[in-house]
C-alpha cells in the first residue's frame, strides 16, 4: 500500500497534465546555498519504496536520485547563494529558489505541488502541501534530488575549506561546527546573517 496521497493524480484528473513537485533543502543551514528542486515525473511512473530525503541514507538517496531523474519529463534546480540569503532574508530566498526551480522546467508545468510553502508571483498555480515531502510522491522525489544536489555542493566546499568538515554536517548547525567557527572564523560559504555562535 502506498504511503502517498493521490493529490498528483487528482490534479491530473482536473485537467492539469504537467504536475510538478517542488521542495527545498538547506533552509536552516548555517552555510551553503538554499537549493530548490522542481520535477515533473512521467505519468504512471512507479517508484515503489520512495521516501522523503530525510528518511533514507546518503547512499540510498544517490541511487534514488538517478532513478528519479531517469523517470522525469523535466527537472530543474533553483539556487540562492549565501550572499543572496544575507541580502534578502531566508523567506524571500525560499521564494526565489522556488521560482528559479519552477521557471527552469522545460516544458513548463501547469500546476505545482510544493512542500508546505506556496510561492509568490509564479506563472502557474502552486499548492503548498503540509508535510508534502512525506505524503506526495512528486514532492518526495523533488526532495531527494534537491538533497543530493546540495550535498554535492557542500562536499566540494569541504575540499576547498577542509577545516570546516562541510562534508560531514552539510552546513547545518552542530556543536562541532560551532567549535570550528569559533576557531577558524566564518568561511565564504557561511551565511553572515545567521547567528552561528
Amino acid at each position: 500500500m502506498s504511503i502517498f496521497k493521490p493529490i498528483e493524480s487528482y490534479r491530473r484528473r482536473q485537467g492539469y497534465q504537467l504536475v510538478a513537485g517542488l521542495d527545498e533543502v538547506g533552509r536552516g543551514a548555517w552555510a551553503g546555498p538554499l537549493v530548490a528542486a522542481a520535477l515533473i515525473l512521467k505519468p504512471y511512473v512507479k517508484l515503489p519504496d520512495l521516501r522523503d530525503s530525510k528518511q533514507v541514507t546518503p547512499l540510498a538517496r544517490a541511487r534514488w536520485a538517478k532513478r528519479i531523474i531517469s523517470r522525469a519529463i523535466s527537472f530543474s534546480y533553483g539556487l540562492v547563494s549565501e550572499k543572496e540569503i544575507d541580502k534578502v532574508g531566508i523567506s524571500e530566498a525560499n521564494n526565489l529558489a522556488f521560482r528559479r526551480a519552477v521557471s527552469g522546467l522545460k516544458p513548463q508545468p501547469d500546476y505545482v505541488l510544493a512542500d508546505y510553502f506556496s510561492v509568490e508571483n509564479c506563472f502557474c498555480p502552486i499548492e503548498g502541501v503540509r508535510d508534502g515531502d512525506k505524503c506526495v510522491r512528486v514532492i518526495a522525489a523533488a526532495s531527494i534530488i534537491a538533497k543530493v544536489y546540495r550535498d554535492a555542493i557542500l562536499i566540494k566546499a569541504d575540499r576547498r575549506f577542509p577545516g570546516y568538515s562541510f562534508a560531514e554536517h552539510k552546513g547545518y548547525g552542530t556543536a562541532a561546527h560551532r567549535r570550528v567557527i569559533k576557531k577558524l572564523g566564518l568561511s565564504p560559504y557561511h551565511r553572515k546573517s545567521f547567528h552561528c555562535l
